[in-house]
């Protein structure tokens, strides 16, 4: 349990002239107003803040902050008021406990929107004072070493929260103990099954692992001091979460997974560290690829680091990181090792340097207000502010920050919304390239445009910046509501004047407004667009605005050769609310029976049907999709490929056919490759009759000996 004492001693460590007067003025305010709360296992309440106080000064935060982690929730719980904070520890303080509270006060209506509210209220929060996200990662920190206290249900919400917002944010503030604590704890409460598991294996090789890095610690140093230098060399088992990210990543299991420890060499020069590279290097053989200089290229949240793996004692792989101990403060403690203060400077404002490293936090601000989804508002929340960036450059010689992965289209926007619209191509260092190309730092970018240019819906496979992502919709949806309203009026109006009836006063009359109403829409131009569509048909609406008398009487079945009346032919696709519908499948992801599907109306061609999940169909306009259903009385193959890869055995390959017409599945065509080493890969296209039959088709082939993954293929 921390006590006031380690709090002070800590903070002294690394701010010996400091007066503490006001933090043990802080602990006496604390424990007054929270005397006789307890937590739910029973403790006193006092524990919390006293441990999210020591967590700051761990991080070397100044006196404010640490202050602040020892009242951090007086305002939330109606301890106090703004008021009596700011009399007795300054408005600092007192800005900061309100930052921290505006986080998580109000209430929301589901998971996914508190989620993203609290998220932007982070941001807001940030935008006057970073101080405030350090102390709530503390907070949060605090709160998840003691989860076990809450039910289940809650426990399950705050893991998640945890591990999609606030290890990540860690993350991005460079704070990697805090990361990969969060990590472990998210890990533990959302899969308890594989964490303990996992966390039981580790356990069982811990006596083994510890003698390993022992052996190869001594090995480190005494090959330091043969050549002259002298650094502080560390062994740690890496965390479980990375563990397990490995593993599902390599899809190996954990007795395939050698680096389970990792190795520090810290040392006093910069140039030390590629002088130990070499050393490292020359006594154990390093493994291609493996090697990572973010020395001279810093990742975004200031990490610098060199990383090599080699072949190190016993043949097992070990990973070693080299860094100056200034860098190992800033890969600790992230931002929270730049945060200087200066007298006369406004409090927790950024200087220039800091400026352009928290860039990245501002620009969300600029946009986060237009995001309504929250879904949507989250996906950009992981792509925008929580993947590296790339840095290039205008013409003008500017600088512009991009998340990673970004395209000249994502440029022409970040520029100005109007050149984005008008974009029509980009020269690169000078080059003409596609749209489509992935910047890379240091890349010059010059937007060609021209007035006639309008946003393709085709921009949307590769724009990845919600800015751009949000604007080429914007225009879209707009451009096709306008063009479909345009359409409906032309189809309504040829069919009125069949019936001796004017479109202007049709759209005025009661009839029609009762069949808006009917129909479920809210007014004139939304049932036009829809007509426009084809999600409504001209039947669903003429019928029902022609006078009773004119109303024609439903079809009758037309006669077959012979007398004989034709049947509705059956169909493979039940399309809700629409009737003789020409239907066919995406190609993209050739949906079968038995899977979730959903239609999209293509003008001019039908209904495309595709899988709920395909990447293309979550890009279109959702007022363009339509409810469908498989019709299991309909019997037709659908044809589908599938991917098998094995180990090159004599006769695998004949075992794999056999297995495929064993399910009585038709093989219609097949591509045979050998990989790297002893390893083929086989593409089949294969006629199955839904889901389960190609279920059963997989299950067979892993029967097969040598065959270790058989997968779906998605063009």
């Amino acid at each position: 349990m921390v006590r006031l004492n380690d709090i002070l001693e800590e903070v002294r460590s690394y701010q010996p002239d400091v007066n503490l007067d006001l933090l043990e003025k802080a602990y006496v305010f604390s424990a007054k107003v929270h005397k006789g709360e307890e937590n739910l296992s029973g403790e006193p309440y006092l524990n919390h803040p006293l441990e999210v106080g020591y967590l700051l000064a761990r991080l070397r935060m100044d006196l404010d902050s640490v202050i602040t982690g020892l009242v951090h929730d007086v305002l939330e719980e109606n301890l106090t008021d703004a008021a009596t904070l700011k009399s007795l520890f300054g408005e600092v303080v007192a800005e900061l406990v309100e930052g921290v509270t505006q986080i998580g006060r109000m209430s929301f209506r589901n998971v996914a929107e508190r989620q993203a509210e609290n998220f932007r209220k982070m941001l807001l929060a940030t935008a006057r004072d970073i101080r405030v996200v350090i102390v709530k990662l503390a907070d949060r920190l605090d709160n998840m070493r003691v989860l076990s206290q809450q039910p289940e249900a809650v426990r399950r919400v705050v893991a998640q929260e945890t591990f999609d917002i606030y290890a990540p944010l860690a993350n991005r503030l460079g704070i990697s103990w805090i990361k990969c604590d969060l990590e472990d704890y998210s890990f533990r409460y959302l899969t308890p099954e594989v964490y303990y598991e996992l966390a039981s294996r580790v356990a069982k090789k811990k006596g083994e692992r510890d003698e390993y890095i022992e052996e190869a610690k001594k090995k480190i140093e005494q090959k330091l001091a043969e050549h002259g230098l002298v650094g502080k060399v560390t062994g740690r088992a890496k965390h479980l979460y990375s563990i397990y990210l490995k593993m599902e990543r390599q899809g190996i299991d954990f007795d395939q997974v050698y680096d389970l420890a990792a190795f520090r060499i810290i040392v006093g020069e910069l140039s030390e560290c590629y002088a130990v590279l070499g050393i490292i290097h020359s006594t154990w053989k390093p493994i291609p690829g493996r090697f990572k200089d973010y020395i001279a290229m810093p990742k975004a949240n200031m990490y610098q680091s060199l990383h090599t793996t080699v072949i190190g004692p016993y043949g097992e792989r070990m990973e070693v990181q080299i860094r100056t101990e200034q860098m190992h403060r800033v890969a600790e403690e992230g931002i929270a090792a730049h945060w200087m203060y200066k007298e006369g400077r406004v409090a927790g404002s950024l200087d220039a340097g800091e400026d352009g490293q928290m860039a990245w936090l501002r620009k969300l601000l600029e946009w986060q207000q237009e995001v309504t989804d929250s879904r949507e508002f989250m996906r950009s929340v992981k792509f925008d502010l929580l993947s590296d960036s790339v840095f290039v450059f205008t013409p003008k010689g500017e600088v512009k920050e991009l998340p990673k992965g970004s395209t000249p289209i994502d440029f022409a926007y970040s520029v100005h919304s109007k050149l984005g619209d008008h974009c029509t191509g980009a020269k690169v260092d000078g080059r003409l390239v596609p749209l489509r190309t992935e910047l890379v730092n240091g890349n010059i970018i010059e937007i060609v445009s021209s007035a006639n240019q309008t946003p393709s819906k085709d921009w949307l496979n590769f724009a990845k910046t919600t800015k751009a992502r949000n604007k080429i919709r914007q225009w879209i949806k707009t451009e096709e509501r306008s063009k479909s309203i345009e359409i409906g009026k032309e189809l309504l109006e040829k069919e009125l004047r069949k019936h001796g009836m004017g479109l202007k006063k049709t759209l005025a009359g009661e009839a029609f407004q009762k069949a808006i109403s009917d129909l479920g829409f809210r007014g004139d131009e939304d049932v036009l667009a829809a007509l426009g569509y084809g999600k409504v048909t001209l039947g669903q609406i003429v019928t029902r605005v022609l006078p009773e008398v004119e109303r024609p009487e439903p079809a009758a079945a037309l006669p077959a050769p012979g007398g004989k009346t034709r049947p509705t032919p059956s169909s493979a696709i039940r399309i809700h609310g629409l009737d003789n519908v020409l239907f066919r499948f995406a190609k993209c992801c050739n949906p079968l029976p038995g899977d979730a599907a959903i239609g999209f109306i293509t003008r001019g061609r039908g209904i495309t049907v595709h899988t709920a999940d395909c990447p293309h169909i979550l890009e279109e306009d959702p007022e363009r999709c339509v409810e469908v259903t498989w019709d299991e009385r309909e019997g037709a193959n659908r044809s589908v490929k599938i991917r098998v890869l094995c180990h090159d055995r004599k006769g695998v390959l004949a075992a794999i056919t056999g297995a495929i017409t064993d399910c009585e599945a038709n093989i219609v065509s097949a591509t045979i490759t050998s990989g790297n080493g002893d390893h083929g890969i086989n593409l089949f296209e294969i006629e199955v009759n839904d889901l389960n039959h190609l279920n059963k088709v997989f299950n067979s082939l892993m029967r097969v000996k040598d065959v270790y993954r058989v997968e779906r293929v998605r063009s």
